[in-house]
């Protein structure tokens, strides 16, 4: 039987100190491409594959995103907010998610990571697997996570691979769905050598204990929209 995710998590809490003094006022998720936020673009392209609850994970100046989403009624979902009080990394911030998920799988996207709607297609349909990833290929994975996949499965990740580690074309994509099952790993993760709980350290355990986590690699347009340049270079394609 198909099982199709209705309920989706977006990160957005940071700052995103690299913005300078485009995010003096506002979070980094709301800056807008194209004269749109990210924040808004992601949500509009959840919901056009049939997300109906979006919980928004958010801490500094988190009243800009939820004065603009408020309940989410005019953006034809229901959105809920909770704070991040402590920025300890990426595997602490999903147990926020915990009671917002319930027993539902639900898709995860870090709020500066912009893709067409059509993205989002294949990780609504959650049939047959423990979890999804998605990848990118790449030159370059050292800036991400180096993602080692067997036939569209997951075996392994390298976060920020060094010289010397192994490496692989698939780019960590920063969008995820999860089953429930992924808060039994992120309780038990420990703090990595860069100091911080980290999401793919869950996912890798999840991997080990062999968890079918499926790799969905993105064909269209994939942005981070971590710095201005990368902001400049989006909004100037725009026409």
């Amino acid at each position: 039987m198909t099982q199709r995710i209705h309920k989706a998590m977006i990160l957005a809490a940071g700052r995103g100190t690299r913005m300078g003094e485009l995010t003096n006022e506002i979070p980094k998720p709301m800056v807008e491409v194209r004269g749109t936020p990210i924040l808004a673009s992601i949500v509009a392209g959840l919901v056009a594959n049939g997300v109906t609850d979006v919980l928004v994970v958010v801490g500094y100046r988190k009243e800009v995103i939820m004065d603009y989403f408020g309940d989410g009624s005019g953006f034809g979902c229901r959105v809920s907010y909770i704070e991040q009080v402590v920025q300890d990394g990426t595997g602490r911030v999903v147990e926020l998610g915990r009671d917002f998920a319930g027993d539902d799988p639900f898709i995860l996207s870090y709020g500066d990571i912009l893709v067409p709607a059509e993205s989002y297609a294949p990780l609504v349909d959650f049939t047959g697997v423990d979890g999804k990833l998605t990848v990118k290929i790449s030159d370059d994975v050292s800036k991400g996570g180096a993602v080692f996949i067997e036939a569209d499965r997951v075996t392994g990740l390298i976060e920020k691979p060094g010289p010397g580690e192994p490496t692989s074309p698939y780019y960590n994509a920063g969008i995820y769905a999860f089953a429930p099952s992924i808060f039994d790993y992120t309780a038990r993760l420990e703090l990595s050598p860069r100091g911080e709980y980290e999401l793919t350290d869950a996912i890798k355990a999840q991997v080990r204990d062999g968890l079918h986590i499926a790799a969905v690699e993105l064909s269209g347009a994939w942005a981070d929209v971590r710095d201005p340049e990368v902001l400049r270079e989006l909004n100037e394609g725009a026409g």
